[in-house]
């Protein structure tokens, strides 16, 4: 055999299930989940302007669903990035109590609208500090871990306040909830929360944070052999949420113009269930932004028409309960499928 023949390197063949994955990675922009809750959403508008068109389709109205939706709606996005990571977060509502409760007290006031709002994003951003590192580092179970912080922060939000409404005093914070500081008629709660919707979906679908979280969230032992810092990024994830938790404090101290330790009542319930209707895989690894956004504001339009038919609340919860079911049944099909 000649030394100095060329030798022939068998090329190796990319993997079938490699190929399958590439292909797979091409989603289409809105998916079939995405276009069902368009029609959902259209179909309680259909209903709402059936029972009560003058009531539902007044302009009044529509902004105050789309008020009700942005303050739970922020809180959703953090709450999609941490269960797309392969994560949950119990403690959200609770942590929206305590910052609004903590931004709200006399001597936080003093230092006006920033001192407020800064106040109120260390509040979130200190809880989420303590559940990643509790997560990512203790290590525990996110169940468990964002379980103690609901109990701990809804203790401490009632004994700052002493059981009592924080009223607002400063004018400056007030001023952003009237007619006059409205932009084209949308109150800036509502600015804000499509910020928010913005940089999220930017976040997740544009930058390696997202892909990181989505990797995570898909194979966390895979993630770590590829290099990726999964401790550090269940950290950074539940960082996210709990700065989430406060601009949504801060909305909502503007939307009503006072701090209680019950504010953000079931918000953790309800933004999960947002999410998961919306598409985000309870298991994770999958999950859109613009999918818990309709979830969103399908759940505000149940409530709102619900409101304006004089219908019982456990009416209401035992809808919502069903449409929870459905999803989920819905998401195990797919997944066997």
């Amino acid at each position: 055999m000649n030394a100095d023949a060329p030798t022939t390197v068998a090329s190796t063949p990319t993997p079938p299930q490699a190929k399958k994955e590439h292909t797979g990675s091409r989603r289409m922009p809105f998916d079939v989940r995405q276009l069902s809750l368009v029609g959902v959403l259209l179909a309680l508008v259909v209903v709402g302007a059936l029972t009560k068109p003058d009531e539902f389709l007044a302009g009044e109205n529509l902004r105050l669903i789309l008020t009700q939706a942005s303050v739970i709606g922020v809180v959703t996005v953090g709450v999609t990035f941490v269960i797309i990571g392969g994560g949950i977060d119990l403690s959200v509502g609770a942590i929206v109590a305590l910052a609004s409760v903590w931004a709200t007290t006399v001597a936080t006031q003093d230092f006006g609208l920033t001192g407020m709002l800064l106040c109120s994003l260390l509040v979130g951003l200190g809880c989420g500090l303590v559940n990643g590192l509790l997560i990512a580092y203790g290590p525990m179970v996110p169940f468990i871990a964002t379980l103690a912080m609901l109990a701990s922060a809804r203790g401490l939000a009632l004994q700052i306040s002493d059981g009592n409404t924080q009223v607002v005093q400063v004018d400056a914070v007030l001023d952003l909830g009237i007619k006059d500081s409205y932009v084209l008629g949308i109150p800036p709660i509502v600015l804000v929360f499509a910020l928010v919707c913005v940089v999220g979906w930017l976040v997740l679908n544009r930058t390696t944070f997202g892909r990181r979280t989505v990797a995570v969230g898909g194979n966390a032992e895979a993630s770590r052999l590829a290099g990726i810092a999964v401790k550090r990024q269940r950290l950074l994830l539940y960082l996210l949420s709990g700065l989430c938790c406060g601009i949504a404090a801060f909305m909502l101290i503007i939307l009503t113009g006072s701090g209680q330790n019950t504010n953000g009542n079931l918000y953790e319930l309800d933004a999960i269930a947002a999410a998961i209707i919306g598409g985000t895989l309870l298991s994770g690894g999958r999950g859109t932004i613009l999918g818990s956004v309709l979830g969103v504001l399908v759940f505000t339009t149940i409530t709102n028409l619900f409101a304006l038919n004089n219908l019982q609340t456990d009416i209401q919860q035992i809808a919502k309960g069903a449409i929870i079911v459905a999803a989920v049944l819905v998401q195990k099909g797919r997944s066997t499928s």
